[in-house]
């Protein structure tokens, strides 16, 4: 599975303007808009979005993050979200009925796309992730979708996570005239940011194992240097998997890990272990979230590990690689990696405030986790 969705979802990426001020931005806003996205590419929009496509469901968690009401801008979207993390799908449902009827135009990945199924919604936009302008086939997906009228912008969330994300968000906020809501997110993911690049040692911290979706049947996927790996290094930890595999990690042996031997463990899953036995996410028991990442460690390769019997196990939502909810994810490994550095750091009073000021449904569930010593 490529990448296991960045790890198995390299995500598809928008936009490299910057907003240097809101009254900029607004003179900048008339119709038609041309910008640029995350992968360089010159689009112009010719009036308000109106009827989009999302190439990843993922993508309406970022508009619920500056629209109250993201689900009426949906001419089609892909079914991935609701596949990997029900939860949302469900939460999305009640606050906004329409959702049963938008069309599903595709699986999040890039060769699910119908084109007949785009070509008959009339849409005005289209939004693809990262990991989907990366293939072969997405860039297929781009021309086919330029051909037939509809603009196509990449957003990125996951690559380059701590750089893209503010940008990615400001974009949005651009292309659908809500400026000030995604400059207020953007400023609020920057705070958090600088308040952790301030305080990383320098020093050399801890050797970090992060294991994506770690099964006994298909063993570990060791995430790199780049998307959720980034944020080791930010908080000063080293990466086991930095010198000796593609930026974006890969698929290990137990030997490997066995040889790795860090000094803390973390692993990604997804609610329901639809990847792996640890279950964490949206809507799983805070309970749930640490007894499957208990029962995830025994496996023969991992139970050996230093970091196992000392009791430096942690666990988060793998999609935080797919969402501009990634801030949460950099301060729940900040505190995990140099707790003696971040203890003024709380990721759940930080989603707390996400949910109270930006959400237009809010975020519910276990979304990291950690074993007692």
């Amino acid at each position: 599975m490529t990448a296991f969705l960045t790890t198995r979802r390299n995500l598809l990426a928008v936009a490299s303007v910057v907003l240097c001020a809101p009254h900029v931005a607004k003179a900048q806003s008339a119709w038609p808009l041309t910008i640029t996205d995350a992968i360089g590419r010159k689009v112009t929009i010719r009036k308000k979005p109106e009827a989009v496509i999302l190439g990843t469901g993922f993508n309406l968690v970022a508009l619920s993050l500056i629209l109250p009401d993201p689900v009426s801008m949906l001419a089609g979207w892909a079914n991935d979200m609701k596949g990997d993390n029900p939860f949302i799908y469900e939460a999305f449902r009640k606050k906004f009925p329409a959702i049963e009827n938008v069309p599903f135009v595709g699986n999040g990945q890039a060769d699910g796309l119908s084109f007949e199924a785009a070509l008959s919604l009339n849409a005005d936009l289209a939004i693809m992730a990262m990991w989907q302008a990366d293939s072969e086939l997405g860039q297929r997906a781009i021309q086919y979708l330029d051909s037939v009228g509809v603009p196509v912008v990449v957003v990125d969330f996951n690559r380059d996570p701590l750089k893209t994300t503010p940008r990615d968000m400001r974009l949005l906020g651009r292309i659908f005239e809500r400026n000030e809501q995604a400059e207020d997110f953007a400023r609020f993911f920057e705070t958090r940011l600088e308040r952790i690049k301030a305080k990383a040692p320098r020093d050399t911290g801890p050797l970090v194992l992060m294991d994506a979706f770690p099964s006994d049947v298909r063993g570990s996927w060791a995430i790199g240097r780049t998307g959720l790996g980034e944020l080791i290094t930010l908080s000063g930890g080293r990466n086991a998997a930095d010198k000796n595999l593609p930026p974006q990690g890969g698929q290990v042996t137990a030997e490997y890990i066995l040889a790795a031997e860090p000094d803390i463990y973390i692993a990604t899953g997804s609610p329901g272990g639809t990847y792996t036995a640890f279950s964490i996410g949206p809507g799983v028991d805070p309970s749930e979230a640490q007894r499957s990442l208990g029962e995830t460690v025994k496996m023969p390769a991992l139970a050996p590990l230093k970091a196992v019997r000392e009791g430096k196990v942690h666990g988060m939502w793998n999609f935080f690689n797919a969402v501009p909810l990634n801030i949460l994810a950099a301060e729940a490994v900040a505190t995990w990696v140099r707790p003696e550095l971040f203890d003024d750091v709380d990721p759940a009073k930080s989603l707390a405030e996400i949910n109270e000021r930006f959400a237009a449904v809010p975020f519910e569930g276990a979304y990291w986790t950690s074993l007692k010593s």
